[in-house]
This record gives C-alpha cells, sequence and structure tokens, in this order.
C-alpha cells in the first residue's frame, strides 16, 4: 500500500469520526454541534491544502525518478514555494546539470575517439568479451582486404591468408610482423581496454611498407653508389691499360700474338661485363620521378610483345589477348611503365620454358592489367621473399628485376601484386 494511500484512508476515517460525533450531539447539544461542524470544515481545508503539499512533491519525486530512468537530463523542475521542497528540487536540478554535463563530455569524448579511429592510418579491430570481431575501422579493411561486413564476428584466428597465423600467435607483450607477398609489411600489436567493468581487447595494425623500403633503398643505395664509384674507377684505368698494350702484339713473334691479343680483348670484355654489371645496380638507384602522361596501355602491351615475339617463337609460347573493347588510358610514365611490363614479361617466358601459355587480360573498371602464365607455381617459402632487392631464384639471377618493378610501381602509386592462383596460373596484376 502506497504512502499516498495511507494518507487518505487516515484522512477518511478521522472526519467519519467527526462526522458521527457531531450526529451524536446535533440534538444534545446545538452549540457544540456547530462547533464540530466549523472544525470539520477547517480540518477539510487544511486536509485539502495538506495533501497538496505532500502529494506534488511526490509527483515531482516521481517525474524525476522517471526521467533520470529515461536518460532524459533536460527536466528541471521550478521552486514550489516550501523550504524543504525548495531545497530538494535545487539538490536535483544541481544533480541533473551535473549529469547532463557529464553525459555531453562522455558523448564528445566518445565521438572523437570514434572519429580518430575511423581516420587512423592503422588498422583498429575492436573484440568482444569472446574474442570476436565487432569493430572494423577504414583503415583495417584496407590492411586486411575485407569488408566489415566479412569481418564481424569473425575471430582473428580465422582470417584467410598470412593474416590468421600471424594473428593467432599475437600477445600483448611482443608485436608481430606480418609480411605479405614479399611487398607489404606490417605491425600487429593487442592490447587491452575496460568496458562496463569487463576486460575486452583490441589489435592494432601499423603498415611499414613504405618506411621500410625508404631505409633499405637508402641503405643499399650508399653501397651501391660507393661499389660504383670504385669499381668504375678502377676499371677504367685497367681498360685503358689494357688498350695500350695492343701496341706491343706486333713486337712479338708471330705465334704468341694471337694469344696475346685474345688475352687483352677477353680481359677488356669481362671488365666491360663487370662495369655493366654494376651500372645495372646504379640505374635501380638512380629509378627518376615518373613523369606522367595519359598513356594507352594497350599499346605498351603490344610493344611488349612485339620486342618479345622471338623469344616467345623460340619457346613455342602462345601469346593469348583478353583485352578491354576500350582503350586503357592511364596517366604514368609510358618508358618507365614499358620497362616493368618488359619485366614482368620475362620473367613469365623464363618460368614457363619452353611451350606454354601467357595470357594478357586487361579491364576497364576496376583499371587493371593482369599477365599470366601456367609454369610452374611460386612456392610459399619463396612467395614472402619475393620484391625483396637482389633475392632471385635463378642460379645466375641478380635480383633486380622484381626490385625495379616494385619501385616503379610505388612510385606511380599502383596497388600490385604476384601469386599463384587457385588454378595453378601464376598471375602478375596492377591496378591503376
Amino acid at each position: 500500500m502506497t504512502l499516498r494511500v495511507q494518507f487518505l484512508l487516515f484522512v477518511v476515517l478521522i472526519h467519519a469520526v467527526l462526522i458521527v460525533l457531531a450526529a451524536q450531539i446535533m440534538r444534545t447539544n446545538a452549540p457544540l454541534f456547530l462547533g464540530l461542524e466549523a472544525l470539520l470544515g477547517v480540518s477539510i481545508y487544511l486536509t485539502v491544502r495538506l495533501y497538496k503539499g505532500f502529494v506534488r512533491p511526490f509527483q515531482l519525486i516521481a517525474a524525476g525518478t522517471e526521467a533520470i530512468r529515461a536518460k532524459d537530463f533536460s527536466m528541471k523542475f521550478v521552486p514550489v514555494g516550501q523550504r524543504e521542497m525548495d531545497q530538494l528540487i535545487d539538490v536535483y536540478n544541481h544533480m541533473i546539470d551535473e549529469l547532463r554535463n557529464e553525459r555531453v563530455t562522455q558523448h564528445e569524448k566518445s565521438y572523437l575517439l570514434e572519429s580518430l579511429i575511423q581516420a587512423s592510418p592503422a588498422g583498429v579491430l575492436l573484440l568482444t568479451f569472446d574474442g570476436r570481431i565487432e569493430g572494423v575501422n577504414p583503415a583495417a579493411e584496407h590492411m586486411l582486404g575485407l569488408s566489415t561486413k566479412q569481418l564481424l564476428g569473425e575471430r582473428p584466428d580465422q582470417l584467410p591468408g598470412d593474416w590468421g597465423p600471424a594473428l593467432a600467435n599475437l600477445s600483448e607483450q611482443e608485436p608481430q610482423v606480418v609480411q605479405l607477398s614479399g611487398i607489404q609489411t606490417y605491425r600487429a600489436h593487442c592490447s587491452r581496454f575496460v568496458d562496463r567493468g569487463f576486460t575486452r581487447r583490441f589489435i592494432m595494425l601499423e603498415e611499414l611498407t613504405q618506411d621500410l623500403i625508404r631505409q633499405e633503398k637508402q641503405a643499399y643505395g650508399k653501397l651501391i653508389r660507393m661499389m660504383s664509384h670504385e669499381i668504375n674507377n678502377s676499371i677504367g684505368a685497367i681498360n685503358s691499360i689494357l688498350q695500350s698494350f695492343h701496341y706491343y702484339a706486333p713486337q712479338l713473334q708471330l705465334t704468341d700474338q694471337p694469344d696475346f691479343i685474345e688475352a687483352l680483348d677477353v680481359s677488356i670484355n669481362r671488365n666491360t661485363h663487370l662495369a655493366n654489371f654494376i651500372a645495372n645496380f646504379a640505374n635501380l638507384v638512380r629509378l627518376p620521378l615518373p613523369q606522367r602522361q595519359p598513356t594507352d596501355v594497350h599499346e605498351l602491351l603490344r610493344t611488349t610483345e612485339r620486342l618479345l615475339h622471338v623469344q616467345v617463337e623460340r619457346r613455342q609460347i602462345c601469346w593469348h589477348w583478353e583485352l578491354a573493347p576500350e582503350p586503357l588510358i592511364v596517366d604514368l610514365d609510358p618508358l618507365q611503365l614499358e620497362q616493368a611490363l618488359l619485366n614482368i614479361c620475362k620473367n613469365a617466358l623464363e618460368a614457363i620454358g619452353e611451350q606454354g601459355n601467357v595470357w594478357v587480360r586487361t579491364t576497364a573498371n576496376p583499371a587493371q592489367v593482369i599477365i599470366e602464365n601456367d609454369g610452374p607455381g611460386i612456392p610459399p617459402d619463396v612467395q614472402r621473399r619475393l620484391f625483396t632487392p637482389f633475392f632471385s631464384t635463378k642460379r645466375d639471377g641478380q635480383g633486380i628485376g622484381l626490385t625495379l618493378i616494385r619501385d616503379i610501381l610505388l612510385q606511380h602509386e599502383f596497388s600490385f601484386g604476384l601469386e599463384t592462383r587457385s588454378n595453378g596460373r601464376t598471375a602478375f596484376s596492377i591496378r591503376f
């Protein structure tokens, strides 16, 4: 039974007693009856006022409690003229102001944090209490190559490719380095935060590709420049001396002259070969910035095929065209991209060996080139080392070709990849 009902029952009971007493003395004592009637009227008047004085605070308290339960911190009350009630109203209004300010501050901080996460270049994966992905920012979508819809509800250790095993072994004490196809390199870091009194985890992914490539180029660039300087200076002087030795050939016996001249020529040729060898490394360091201009990629591909036509016929390799119906016009450096395409196609021919197929396919939406071959696939251990400077699976390879391709495409800001697909074909793809 509520306090309000109890008060009403008490008032009704008291006034019922007064009415019964008044009825008993109405005929025996008229003055007392009139006094009781006046007292009853005054009592009813005071009771009504007292009831209003009690009920209104109850109504205000109930309305304020309901507003707090509904998280509506905009409701405030005005003083009612009662000192005790006005004190309660003042405390309530002050509490509401504090709650509203606290909620606004929390919303602003939450919005700022959400904006920072969404705009961050680092990928962020928020996990539920049981370790499933609950939140993903755009950077994480880009790094993982999956949409938010595909990621939500998944466990990090079940992600496809190299991500799953890398994130499965992720600990909070030591970040994990993830390298994909020898191109992209990432650092994955796991940490914790408290949500509603419970501990939850999040994973942060940082891309290190550009920084590592920049440091890598600085390191081997300095070494190559030093080697090139020393070797070229020595080769120039040695070749000059060897050339001058030809003047002494007539002074030798006729039987010794051919061997003498041949030894000089072999030495000069080997020195020239060494100079060309080191020049290839120097050209890698001196790669200029691309001079972009609108270029038909289809024409570059046809030029590449013409340059390799003799090799293609000699190796008995079939060249298949699957070009988009319209010209594929891209803003790029035609000389640099032609060099990259030439290296890609030469690698495809070398992978095939003889009697194979090369497919050249382009699409307009998205704008991309895919060059496939049906040679032996790329082993997993080699896949992770692709595009590493000076790494080569060829016996006499210098490891420059893929590095040059990588640098040209990175300077153009084109995305690319090299992998053996499920159909057994090895594909190099360039997306413009």
